[in-house]
Parts: structure tokens; C-alpha cells; sequence
């Protein structure tokens, strides 16, 4: 399992999170055996990308509302392009991975589960984020 598989398998667990709100770290092991991730560095990143958003969230949202445009609001998008958006934004703001990475990956998760104008949503929100936080 590469780096793109490890990063849709964590979205995956956000997604899941979006749904069931308040996944303990027994729910987060049972989801790693149902899909058998046993690299010990990938458990690691999936968990702690997780909790680093889960301790990070207050931010990531406010970054999220504060890059939607005019007369758009936090419930009106879709739990997958939540999901998508606070794994990318939270990899802007915590990780190396380079911003051109970050975005290429979340706009390849919101083609392959988001509807038509998943893709678009999510390249214009973070594009905005990263020309708002002059990240480079």
C-alpha cells in the first residue's frame, strides 16, 4: 500500500467519522483489521492524521468557512468534500508534503467519491487557503 492508498483509507475513516461523529480508538483499530492495514507505519500515519485533525479542528473548520464563497455555508457541503477537505488542509498545515501534492491527491479523492462539482469545490477552497496562508 503506497501513500495515495494510506491517504484514501484515512479519508475513508474521516468520512466515517463525519457519519458517526465521536470514533474511539477501538472503532479506529477494528477499521484498520477490516482493511487489513498491518504496516506499522501506515496504522501510524492514518492514526495520527486522524487525531492531529480531531485536535486541530477547531482550525480547520474556521479555515474551511473562511475560504467558502459568498452565501455558502459549512452545512451545505457534503460530508465527503468535509472529509477531503479537512485531511488536505490539515496535511497544509502539519505536514511536508508539498502543497501541489496535497491538492492533486484531495482533488483525485473528490473525483473518485464526490460528485461533479466535488473536484472543483475542493481545488477552489484550497487554493484559496493556500494563497490566504502564503503556503509554498
Amino acid at each position: 500500500m503506497n501513500r495515495t492508498e494510506t491517504r484514501e483509507l484515512t479519508f475513508k475513516l474521516l468520512y466515517s467519522n463525519e457519519i458517526q461523529k465521536d470514533i474511539d480508538q477501538e472503532q479506529i483499530n477494528i477499521f484498520l483489521e477490516q482493511f487489513e492495514v498491518k504496516n506499522e507505519s501506515q496504522r501510524k500515519y492514518i492514526k495520527e492524521t486522524f487525531e492531529g485533525i480531531s485536535q486541530n479542528l477547531d482550525e480547520i473548520v474556521s479555515l474551511i468557512d473562511k475560504n467558502l464563497k459568498e452565501k455558502w455555508t459549512m452545512d451545505r457541503i457534503s460530508k465527503i468534500d468535509i472529509a477531503i477537505l479537512k485531511l488536505a488542509i490539515y496535511e497544509l498545515l502539519k505536514s511536508d508534503v508539498p502543497y501541489k501534492v496535497v491538492i492533486n491527491e484531495a482533488v483525485e479523492l473528490a473525483k473518485k467519491y464526490g460528485d461533479d462539482s466535488s473536484k472543483s469545490f475542493v481545488n477552489g477552497v484550497l487554493a484559496s487557503i493556500v494563497k490566504d496562508k502564503n503556503i509554498s
